[in-house]
C-alpha cells in the first residue's frame, strides 16, 4: 500500500461534550476545528457517521462523538461509505511522548497506548494510516496519565500547543496535495529553544 496518496479523511480525536472541550485529550478536535474554519467547511452532527462532519472539496473532516475508546466506529462508518482507504486517512491526536510545542507526522507505526488509535486500528484491521501527533507532555508518572489527559493544559503549555497547531495548519496545503515528505519537514521541525537572557 502506497503512503503517498492525498488524504480524503482527516480525523480529529477527542471526547464529546463541553466538560472535555478544553482538556489535553482533545488536541485532535482543536486541530480539526481550526482546519474547518480555515477551509470554511461547516461542521454538523451526522448520526450515521457517529460524529461531527465537514467537507471541503475531496476532504472529509470527522470529529467522532463516540468517546475516545470507540473512535474507530465513526472512522469506519465514514470511510466504508465513501470507500476511503486507510492510507487516505490522517488521524490527528494528542501525544504524551512529545512535549507541548512539538509535532510528529508519520505513516503507520505503533499505537503508544492511545485508546483512540487502538480502536481505529482494530476497526480498520491495519495500523497503516497517517498520524499527526500533537505533543501535550507527560505527567511523569504513568498512574497519573488518565487524570492528566482529562485536565486542561497549563497556560504556557496551551500557548505552545496552539503554536504547534498553527505550524501544522501552515503545512496543510502540502498534506492536502499528498506531498507528505515536504509536509513532514515543516511539521517535524523542533521549535527553537527560548533564548536565555544574557547579563548586560
Amino acid at each position: 500500500m502506497t503512503q503517498a496518496a492525498a488524504p480524503k479523511l482527516i480525523v480529529g480525536l477527542g471526547n464529546p461534550g463541553p466538560e472535555y472541550s478544553e482538556t489535553r485529550h482533545n488536541a485532535g478536535f482543536w486541530f480539526c476545528e481550526r482546519l474547518a474554519q480555515m477551509l470554511r467547511a461547516p461542521l454538523n452532527h451526522e448520526s450515521k457517521y457517529h460524529g461531527v462532519v465537514g467537507r471541503s472539496g475531496p476532504h472529509w473532516l470527522l470529529l467522532p462523538q463516540t468517546f475516545m475508546n470507540r473512535s474507530g466506529q465513526a472512522v469506519l462508518a465514514l470511510a466504508h461509505f465513501y470507500r476511503i482507504l486507510p492510507n487516505e486517512i490522517l488521524v490527528v491526536h494528542d501525544e504524551l511522548d512529545l512535549p507541548p510545542g512539538q509535532l510528529r507526522l508519520k505513516f503507520g507505526g505503533g499505537l503508544g497506548g492511545h485508546n483512540g488509535l487502538k480502536d481505529i486500528s482494530a476497526r480498520l484491521s491495519t495500523q497503516d494510516y497517517w498520524r499527526l501527533r500533537i505533543g501535550i507532555g507527560h505527567p511523569g508518572d504513568k498512574n497519573q496519565v488518565a487524570n492528566y489527559v482529562l485536565n486542561r493544559a497549563r497556560r504556557e503549555e496551551q500557548s505552545e500547543i496552539d503554536t504547534a497547531i498553527d505550524r501544522a495548519l501552515q503545512a496543510w496545503p502540502k498534506m492536502a496535495a499528498g506531498e507528505w515528505e515536504a509536509a513532514t519537514r515543516t511539521i517535524n521541525v523542533r521549535p527553537a529553544a527560548p533564548k536565555s537572557e544574557k547579563a548586560s
